[in-house]
């Protein structure tokens, strides 16, 4: 990795301090370039801060321009050594760049052009033209509407095997909808768990729960494994958490995160759903200010989308035994604690859980994954689903970050979404099956 840059002098350009505001306003999605080419000439930067002085700089830089953190997840976490990477407009790349250049800070240019990434890796230029959904492509990311409707087709076609109901709406109106993946059965079972698409931007994730799917339809028959999963476990799959940031992000912003709530007193809107959950809610890691990606919102389960999967898992927490939810990008599986430096009491089950599956995972392509605690492998960050799951009851209960580290960041792009979503599969079929085994706590 080859920075450009050397450490020096310190000192903040006074060019660099006028500049207050770096993100475009929101605008619909046109016809000659997606996203009305909002994003054309933005770059997307790494930074590595040498010293804490260094990390002082770039954390005033934050505050000034209000620029877009994609790593890591908020700002108070850079310290010295950490890795940064952020989006920056066109209108300041190049007073950004010069600054960075005269206080030696060091970057690297990850993406040049973030609008012609976006057009070359992007499927939403083939929306106009998809095939019916008997011909539905795993390898594409899909809209909402899409993978709604691909969940009601796979109701009527694989009665079986799957039922789809919805667990309540969305803010904007929207039904959250619940897939039972299962052999049907009267006996009681015990029950997985998993979500995607907490985060906006992170495609790949509902890429994966679809995959997922897929995978358990197809092999049923063929792999062992996999009929003794959906023989003996229900698997409840929940493909887009956050519907409504979901969809604005296919329609006008690729890079939104947050849910899409309103608040009265800021012009603001959107909380963080993997910091509004009712554990250590609003403590470190987690904004109070509506206008950051962290912000934890005005009280615990203040979003419709979180209340909603908050009763349905304290309603069947009895028999779920394992959380899954999935994230990207950095390459990780996590475990609690996130909230606090501390051994969860069944530690030696989930830390075994978690190294083979990470094995397998890597077994696929070779890729690697770190895992271990997210406090310690990842950053602090409280009010977060993982932490809740735990914390209520389920012992088992893990993060995915999925690809990659950087390199396309949150356009991963398509041709991508095999390979991940293969090994990641392997990952996931470890870790469920090592709970249909006896394990000493």
């Amino acid at each position: 990795m080859k920075f450009q840059g050397s450490p020096s002098s310190r000192s903040l350009p006074a060019a660099f301090l006028p500049l207050c505001w770096l993100l475009l306003e929101t605008v619909p999605l046109g016809y000659g370039h997606l996203y009305n080419n909002r994003y054309a000439g933005d770059k997307v930067i790494r930074l590595i801060p040498q010293t804490e002085e260094e990390a002082h700089a770039l954390k005033k830089m934050y505050h000034q321009l209000k620029v877009d953190l994609w790593q890591p997840g908020s700002i108070s976490y850079v310290s010295e050594g950490t890795v940064t990477d952020v989006h920056i407009p066109q209108n300041a790349s190049r007073t950004l760049l010069a600054f960075l250049q005269e206080a030696h800070i060091q970057y690297k240019i990850l993406i040049e052009d973030l609008q012609k990434a976006l057009e070359n890796g992007s499927s939403l230029r083939t929306q106009r033209n998809r095939r019916s959904l008997s011909d539905y492509n795993y390898e594409l990311y899909h809209s909402l509407e899409e993978i709604q409707s691909w969940m009601q087709h796979l109701n009527q076609t694989h009665s079986a095997f799957i039922q789809v109901f919805s667990i309540g709406r969305s803010y904007e109106g929207r039904p959250l909808f619940i897939l039972k993946l299962g052999r049907k059965s009267r006996a009681y079972r015990r029950a997985v768990w998993i979500d995607c698409g907490i985060h906006a931007r992170e495609w790949i994730g509902p890429a994966f729960c679809q995959w997922f799917v897929r995978e358990a339809l197809l092999t049923y028959k063929t792999d062992p494994a996999m009929r003794k999963m959906l023989n003996h476990l229900d698997f409840y799959i929940m493909p887009v958490f956050n519907v409504d940031g979901y969809h604005f992000s296919w329609t006008h912003d690729r890079f939104w995160r947050k849910t899409r709530s309103r608040n009265s007193r800021f012009r603001c809107r959107g909380v963080d759903a993997n910091r509004n959950w009712k554990v250590k809610w609003c403590d470190e890691g987690a904004s109070v200010h509506p206008c950051d990606d962290t912000y934890c919102g005005p009280f615990p389960e203040s979003e419709p989308e979180v209340k909603a999967v908050a009763n349905f898992l304290r309603k069947h927490r009895k028999h779920i035994r394992a959380y899954l939810s999935f994230h990207a990008y950095a390459q990780m599986l996590l475990y609690p604690y996130s909230y606090k430096y501390a051994t969860i009491p069944n530690f030696s089950c989930v830390e075994t859980a978690a190294y083979k599956a990470v094995r397998a995972l890597r077994s696929v392509h070779g890729v690697r994954y770190r895992y271990g605690p997210a406090s310690q492998t990842l950053y602090v960050s409280s009010g977060n689903s993982m932490d809740w799951a735990y914390k209520n009851g389920i012992p088992y209960a893990f993060a995915f970050e999925l690809r990659d580290t950087g390199h396309f960041g949150f356009l991963l792009p398509e041709m991508l979404i095999k390979p991940t979503c293969t090994e990641t599969m392997l990952a996931v079929k470890n870790i469920t099956m090592h709970l249909l085994q006896k394990c000493p706590r």
